[in-house]
């Protein structure tokens, strides 16, 4: 990882900051994006910094919202004036009963899986191409097997899952296109039972919870796996085979 500049979509918290943690202990300089979590981006910087100092900045903007990606590229192209892998890793996740769903729902959820992602890595196509760059995007088992109240959120993981392999055919051999899809790694903020907990642990054929070093380990490999591009790994405990 020496040398590469990695920008972390929805870095500041949970998965996606500690990838950024984890990458940065291999060497990488790292760009963390956020949203509304300005302070908790903060203050992973200033932590990644003191190990290494200036090998890490902040950027913000809304994913979900089309007019803000220009910025968002803009921001990262100028942090350390290269680029060479993007993780599209913010994601918005709710439940929705069908007959619910309103322009705000598809807007946060499509927009932050399926549309911010595709227009983000457009913008920097050009600069991922200059060193065989990397683009991963974080997906779910779910984009292949539908979560019940969740219709909108895996329809556009779906095409996320899609759009990972349409890219890897069109952006290779300068860019390489790969997609990771978590199971259950984390339990979620909004308040879950648990009775729901063991039955969905009960589900998994490996019995336990996924870790965020699951997640980490399985980017850094892709990041340096030279000839692997159009792929998605499950990293599940196995759940998807049920």
């Amino acid at each position: 990882m020496q040398n590469k500049t990695i920008l972390i979509t929805g870095a500041a918290r949970r998965i996606g900051a500690h990838c950024a943690r984890h990458l940065h202990h291999l060497g990488a300089n790292i760009i963390i994006h956020c949203h509304h979590s300005v302070d908790e981006a903060g203050q992973l910087a200033d932590e990644l910094n003191h190990i290494r100092p200036n090998t890490t900045k902040v950027i913000q903007g809304d994913i979900s919202n089309y007019q803000h990606l220009e910025d968002i590229a803009e921001q990262a192209r100028r942090a350390f004036g290269q680029l060479n892998v993007l993780i599209n890793n913010a994601s918005t996740f709710y439940p929705r009963t069908f007959g619910d769903n309103n322009l705000d729902d598809w807007q946060s959820l499509v927009g932050s899986n399926m549309q911010g992602p595709f227009f983000l890595s457009q913008h920097l196509k050009k600069d991922l191409q200059q060193d065989q760059g990397v683009i991963i995007n974080m997906l779910d088992i779910h984009a292949q097997s539908p979560l019940k109240n969740h219709t909108l959120y895996c329809m556009a993981k779906a095409a996320q899952a899609m759009m990972t392999k349409s890219l890897a055919l069109e952006l290779a051999p300068d860019i390489r296109v790969n997609g990771i899809a978590p199971g259950a790694i984390m339990w979620p903020e909004n308040s879950m039972d648990n009775q729901t907990k063991q039955e969905i642990l009960a589900q998994i054929p490996m019995t336990e919870l996924g870790s965020a070093e699951d997640i980490a380990q399985a980017i850094s490999y892709l990041i340096q796996a030279p000839y692997v591009t159009g792929q998605i790994l499950s990293i599940d405990g196995g759940k998807s085979l049920n």
